[in-house]
């Protein structure tokens, strides 16, 4: 019996996802969703590519947090298509969240959606939101172990980001085994180095988000 209402949550959760994903689709809004450790620099990447991106595309980001919205208001000096998900005890994002959240803002003055997900590399992996792509962040603080011990966020990404580039002269990091753990899993995932402190790396990560908007485009387009 516990099995089953365990898939029934699921279910909903990949129903809502759904309907999430045409709602996006349908107004032309491409949709990420960021996964990554507390203190990797989810905030710090998305405070950085919203700057980057000022003037050229119209964005909006969902935020997820147990409590504060500390990190709205610091998107909301770059964007002003911002809303605070606080999931109290939740470790994780779901469907019903960004269904709410995007209830609360302009879609037509969006056309590239982030979603900063709960800190943690776990439990956020398992729950589709209705996004386009996952992106799992790592970073060089978090030490170069921590691919091997999270494969599912792994294998699950569309790309994976090492951020915190700067510190690699201070840190001990051991970047052949980063990689080679990263290549068991997921040989054919692409993984891109970068400091949103110093901007190393960041035309990347900008180049690979345009690129993905633009197949997605196409794709709208041909249907």
């Amino acid at each position: 019996m516990q099995v089953q209402v365990i898939e029934n949550v699921l279910k909903v959760n990949d129903e809502i996802a759904a309907l999430n994903r045409r709602t996006l689709r349908d107004a032309g809004i491409w949709s990420v969703d960021l996964i990554g450790a507390p203190g990797c620099g989810k905030t710090a990447l998305i405070e950085k590519t919203l700057q980057m991106l000022a003037g050229k595309v119209r964005t909006g980001v969902i935020v997820g947090d147990m409590a504060t919205q500390r990190d709205a208001d610091r998107m909301a000096k770059f964007c002003d298509q911002v809303v605070q998900i606080n999931t109290g005890k939740g470790c994780h994002l779901e469907a019903n969240h960004i269904r709410q959240a995007i209830s609360r803002l302009d879609l037509s003055k969006i056309e590239l959606l982030f979603i900063e997900n709960v800190g943690n590399l776990i439990c956020p992996v398992g729950f589709d939101l209705g996004q386009h792509a996952k992106v799992g962040i790592f970073s060089v603080s978090g030490g170069d172990d921590k691919a091997a011990k999270h494969p599912y966020i792994i294998i699950e990404s569309s790309v994976l980001l090492l951020t915190k580039t700067d510190l690699l002269p201070y840190i001990p990091f051991d970047m052949d085994l980063f990689h080679g753990d990263i290549r068991k899993l997921n040989s054919e995932v692409k993984t891109l180095h970068l400091s949103a402190k110093s901007g190393e790396g960041m035309e990347g990560w900008i180049e690979w988000l345009n690129v993905q908007r633009s197949k997605a485009a196409a794709t709208r387009a041909d249907h």
